[in-house]
């Protein structure tokens, strides 16, 4: 019965002022009467010791009241709005008995704020509290009477959501993790690909450390100042989140614009879409993170949380950002006529290496010929791309320009191995812009024609005379593989010892369909295993290496 007198007399003492503050409509205020009466029918009281989320429309106000109770001598109380998208405005009346109210704001650093003074007026209603901004910002004052409290919210801007959190409870713990008197974020490295970050503890991990953790987000527009900002921003982008994305470990299934990475105790959010990417790792109590994988030459925007697990409430420390270092640029090597340079590249590091060459005519030919592995090749013509592919065998590039034009060739390795290849570049026009190669430069061989002491073995030639030359290698059964796999397609018959020679011969045929040559290898011993290499020489001076081949003599004849 006593509870039912007071809210009766809450809503009466509502009724009172709304009357006094809206007054009687004229005709020509009949419609703002209306909107007045509709909002003060849909206000709610805002309850005491709860996170309230408030959904406002643009440009039309939203009430929430609250009453300090009679008797409690000097009643404290706090009022927390975070704002979870665009700046808002909120502002604290008050229809009091007495003219003594006082209070005070947490200061914010660049958003606006105004506490008016208590002053006596024949309404009796006061504005003790007026804020613009998107900070999360909290009013704590003293009642020393029963007091009906009104709060007003508008936002401006669009529609949008906030938080509101009021509590007369101001001794016994807090909603919210505090935050380190210095709540910086500290940047103490950065590289091309990573940023090193640190920030001092939250005092409230020391008494609820089982409870406590921090969580941190990563993008390239800007520092958010609230969690719950945050998180609207990766919904607007695009982006479907998962309820309660970084404060719950629970399973959940993702979209497919998302990537999950667990590792050391570690979760790690990774959101792909059109404006950018977007991380959110959630690494427990540490308070030193490494972020890693990030772009060189990009500016990216940090912003940590410490996060109440029981609560699911939050804090923002003071955001930060860096820079990744530029890319470091390859060396340039310069290339000149003729002239054959082999590259090594190193896989696991995906370094490249970079060549340069100023054309003296105007059609020039590139050779590529993979030594080891496969390599990216990039060819630009002052500064426009020209040819781009991956070589994993012979390759030419025959190209069109005017003199002096600048080429640069950019080579990359595409494997985790080593790559190795051979690069040359020629402008004399004597010479044919296309060498005369065979359709295939595999070796082969006539088992039936196989004996206990020779074998036979056969492969194509061009239809121009060019030298071949003939090498084999004894080998054991467990070195087949290892052979196969290490053979240096560059090397040419210089690497060999001469005992591995066989012999070189002269062959062409101008019909390429008849422009094959077999060769029986005598003296071998019986059931043996031999490795067979040929070499071309033609007339562009690089060396081509066919395809080994193991050949086994037979072990009874």
């Amino acid at each position: 019965l006593k509870m039912f007198w007071f809210y009766l007399s809450v809503h009466l003492l509502m009724e009172a002022w709304l009357c006094h503050s809206i007054k009687v409509p004229t005709t020509s205020s009949q419609q703002s009467f209306k909107t007045d009466l509709f909002n003060f029918y849909h206000s709610l009281i805002l309850a005491d010791g709860k996170e309230t989320t408030i959904h406002l429309l643009k440009d039309i106000p939203k009430r929430y009241y609250f009453v300090l109770e009679e008797g409690r001598a000097l009643a404290p109380f706090s009022i927390t709005v975070t704002p979870c998208d665009v700046p808002i405005e909120w502002s604290i009346l008050v229809h009091k008995a007495s003219a003594s109210f006082p209070g005070k704001t947490t200061q914010g650093d660049y958003d606006t704020q105004e506490v008016s003074k208590s002053q006596k007026a024949p309404s009796m209603v006061s504005t003790i509290f007026n804020y613009k901004g998107n900070s999360v910002e909290t009013y704590m004052g003293i009642s020393s009477h029963s007091t009906l409290y009104m709060l007003e919210f508008l936002s401006t801007e669009r529609d949008t959501h906030i938080t509101v959190y009021l509590t007369t409870d101001t001794t016994s713990g807090h909603l919210y993790p505090e935050l380190p008197m210095d709540p910086r974020i500290d940047v103490i490295g950065i590289g091309h690909t990573t940023v090193t970050l640190t920030w001092k503890h939250s005092p409230s991990l020391l008494q609820h450390r089982e409870d406590i953790q921090y969580c941190l987000l990563v993008n390239e527009k800007h520092n958010y100042k609230s969690l719950c900002a945050a998180e609207t921003a990766v919904r607007s982008s695009g982006m479907k989140l998962p309820p309660a994305l970084i404060l719950s470990l629970s399973p959940y299934l993702l979209e497919p614009q998302q990537v999950v990475i667990l590792s050391n105790s570690e979760l790690s959010i990774i959101n792909k879409a059109s404006s950018g990417e977007v991380r959110q790792i959630c690494m427990g109590t540490k308070n030193t993170y490494t972020v890693p994988n990030l772009s060189p030459s990009t500016q990216y925007y940090f912003d940590v949380f410490v996060i109440n697990l029981l609560t699911n409430a939050s804090a923002a420390y003071t955001g930060t950002f860096a820079r990744t270092l530029e890319e470091p640029k390859p060396k340039v090597a310069e290339l000149k006529d003729e002239k054959v340079i082999q590259v090594v590249l190193d896989g696991k590091k995906q370094k490249s290496y970079s060549l340069q060459y100023q054309a003296m005519h105007k059609k020039i030919q590139f050779t590529f010929q993979m030594c080891h592995g496969q390599v990216r090749v990039h060819i630009t013509k002052n500064g426009r791309t020209v040819a781009s592919e991956n070589i994993s065998g012979l390759r030419y590039f025959s190209l069109k320009g005017k003199l002096l034009d600048t080429y640069s060739v950019q080579l990359s390795s595409t494997e985790k191995s080593n790559s190795s290849v051979k690069v040359q570049v020629s402008s004399r026009l004597h010479k044919p812009l296309l060498p005369l190669l065979p359709e295939s430069l595999k070796i082969k061989s006539f088992s039936k024609v196989r004996t206990c002491n020779s074998v036979t073995i056969a492969w194509l030639g061009t239809q121009e005379e060019s030298k071949y030359c003939v090498y084999k290698k004894r080998i054991e059964e467990d070195q087949v593989w290892m052979e196969l796999q290490s053979a240096d397609r560059c090397s040419g018959p210089e690497s060999r010892p001469k005992s591995e020679k066989v012999l070189c011969k002269y062959f062409y045929n101008i019909n390429f369909q008849r422009a094959v040559t077999t060769e029986t290898i005598k003296g071998l011993d019986v059931g043996t295993l031999y490795l067979f290499d040929v070499y071309l020489f033609e007339p562009s001076g690089i060396p081509i290496s066919y395809h080994s081949k193991v050949v086994k003599t037979r072990k009874k004849c």
